[in-house]
């Protein structure tokens, strides 16, 4: 979701990025860009001025400084951007956090955008020292568990990769936040896509779990040149592809949302225990959708 840029004590690359959740966090910026951008279907950080780089120590040091003099104990989450904060060497992430702890001590949450390949080289007992230090929770883009789905859209990424570096942060403490890209193997793929999907979350059993549906603000044009046999589904298929994901879903307790601007239709809930409500919300917008709660078309956005 893109972040207004506000008059802050705090040097934005526009346009920035935050999770939904994230609205009322601080969003401080320690990385520009993303480290990886080989994803064709991702268009948040093409623009030039978003080249990846990681911020200096000492500007971001000073940028909290800034922030604990404007702001005192007003302030209490803190999403470290661009798109994979957890890029940064552990060393770093560490003071970071402690100048979170020293210039705004009341903050109570720290989380950040991740990339499974970031923490290949990662050790759980490091990304235990990130706990301590404040670490809240991690959004794993994951997009999809189907190999062949992350092969197409050029993720650099694999179902087992996926798999590992949500493990890690479990053992380590940290809250996940599993994203699914609804509609991302297109017409051909959509069925692998959402079963091998469900099969990560499963193997995950993440405290969170997230669904949004491709679309291309900009055209599009790099994904369909790189994945030509591509066909979008239209919306009764996503809405067949999301039942056939719900469908497979064995989960213990997970909190469950698809309200993200993308999502036509918007659902809510805690898996496993709302299962079956959702798949007769997602039933009756395939075979009645007159009489489903759908978003207006005008209203969808990235």
């Amino acid at each position: 979701m893109p972040c207004m840029n506000l008059s802050l004590p705090i040097r934005y690359v526009d346009p920035v990025f935050r999770p939904p959740s994230e609205a009322e966090s601080l969003i401080l910026p320690v990385t520009d860009g993303c480290s990886w951008n080989k994803c064709t279907f991702c268009e948040m950080y093409q623009a030039p001025q978003k080249r990846f780089r990681a911020r200096d120590d000492a500007e971001t040091l000073e940028t909290l400084r800034h922030c604990g003099e404007r702001f005192g104990s007003d302030i209490r989450r803190v999403f470290l951007a661009d798109g994979d904060a957890l890029v940064l060497p552990t060393r770093r992430l560490l003071e970071i956090h402690r100048a979170i702890r020293q210039h705004l001590p009341a903050v109570r949450r720290v989380s950040s955008y991740c990339l499974p390949r970031n923490l290949r080289k990662k050790s759980v007992a490091e990304l235990k020292e990130l706990a301590d230090a404040g670490l809240t929770m991690a959004y794993v883009g994951a997009e999809s568990g189907d190999d062949e789905v992350l092969v197409k859209v050029h993720k650099g990424e694999t179902f087992s990769s996926s798999c590992e570096a949500l493990e890690k942060l479990q053992q380590a403490g940290i809250k996940r936040s599993l994203m699914i890209l609804t509609g991302l193997g297109g017409r051909t793929l959509s069925r692998q896509h959402a079963e091998n999907s469900a099969r990560l979350v499963n193997a995950a059993q993440p405290e969170y779990l997230s669904t949004l549906v491709l679309n291309f603000p900009q055209g599009g044009e790099r994904f369909c040149s790189q994945f030509p046999e591509w066909q979008a589904c239209n919306q009764s298929e996503l809405f067949v592809e999301m039942e056939a994901f719900i469908s497979a879903l064995e989960l213990n307790r997970t909190v469950f949302r698809s309200d993200h601007a993308s999502n036509r239709l918007v659902l809510k809930g805690t898996l496993g225990a709302e299962k079956s409500r959702l798949l007769k919300e997602i039933r009756t917008a395939i075979v009645a959708p007159q009489e489903a709660k759908l978003r207006p078309r005008r209203a969808l956005a990235l």
